[in-house]
């Protein structure tokens, strides 16, 4: 008996390596937890094209909106951890979502970090019909009696959630939250009116904001953003010391063999270091930022431990 469980314990191991050393043998599905045309669909969709290319296998983007990216989390970590089943994740879903929900995920247990991608400030926007072109105006706006100004985000406790929720509590202001299922259908009702406001990914606005189409009142990083040189800061806008970073990143299922997530890791960081990635990243507002698995399991802690104390202090709670 005891024979006959070795005998099975080294097929396994000897299947699981067979297995790694063919990775990948099928095409790969990159979960989004938003729906298309937001920042986190644009930034997968640059990034798969090249990983395609690196693999010689098809990465394939599906769109999963739904809870602020809770939803396709959710899906990740019932995958079969196969290295088949990849997900683009946000700050929201790693490091927020978990201190204000109940989720049905343990972002240590229940995943494995394979590398960051990218980090950029979100960029406080308003469509042409607000009269205002300064952060001060938009405060003197909200600030009207029986005001109607509101602001819209990619959903509830993203990146943009948090800034505006910090905003807010700087500029003390009170003012709505409108939570949509992703960057791509809040910036299409900011265009048609239906929402004054939005706290935006620099690459779903930036293309509006060069048209003409929306005005950009301050960025919310720790500095300007390069795209964006004659926008200021919110911290230089009257609130300093202000600073909201949205970032994204790769993560897998728990007990992914080690080689498959070494070689995801290997390749994303061959991509994200090509001059094609930096410079078509760069021209949506976002810095490409390869790193080691443990690396961005540190960051994810870090910013799991500031944002529990942000979601305490300013009280953000599901909608």
């Amino acid at each position: 008996m005891f024979h006959r469980i070795c005998v099975l314990v080294c097929l396994c191991v000897a299947a699981s390596a067979a297995s790694s050393q063919n990775y990948p043998a099928k095409p790969i599905r990159l979960m989004v937890g938003f729906a298309a045309g937001g920042g986190t669909d644009i930034t997968a969709r640059i990034i798969a094209k090249k990983l395609s290319d690196n693999l010689g296998q098809q990465v394939l983007v599906d769109n999963r909106p739904g809870g602020g990216g809770v939803l396709a989390t959710e899906l990740l970590v019932n995958a079969p951890p196969d290295g088949y089943t990849i997900l683009l994740n946000a700050v929201g879903p790693l490091a927020v979502s978990p201190h204000m929900q109940k989720v049905r995920y343990d972002v240590v247990r229940d995943m494995a970090p394979i590398s960051m991608a990218v980090m950029f400030p979100n960029v406080l926007v308003v469509s042409s019909s607000v009269k205002a072109s300064n952060v001060a105006e938009f405060v003197a706006l909200a600030r009207e009696p029986n005001s109607k100004l509101a602001y819209g985000t990619s959903g509830i406790a993203g990146a943009g959630h948090l800034a505006g929720e910090l905003f807010k509590r700087e500029a003390k202001l009170d003012i709505p939250h409108v939570a949509y299922k992703g960057g791509g259908p809040a910036m299409n009702d900011l265009l048609g009116g239906q929402v004054p406001a939005l706290f935006a990914s620099l690459p779903s606005a930036l293309p509006h904001i060069k048209s003409g189409r929306i005005r950009a009142l301050a960025t919310t990083g720790a500095k300007r953003a390069p795209d964006l040189p004659n926008v200021p800061t919110i911290a230089e806008s009257g609130y300093p010391g202000y600073e909201a970073t949205n970032w994204y990143a790769f993560v897998a299922p728990a007990k992914t063999p080690k080689p498959i997530i070494e070689k995801l890791n290997a390749e994303i960081g061959r991509v994200l270091r090509s001059k094609d990635a930096i410079d078509e990243l760069a021209q949506q507002g976002m810095e490409a930022m390869p790193g080691t698995p443990a690396e961005l399991a540190a960051y994810i802690a870090r910013e799991s431990a500031t944002w529990s104390e942000v979601v305490k202090s300013v009280g953000i709670k599901p909608e």
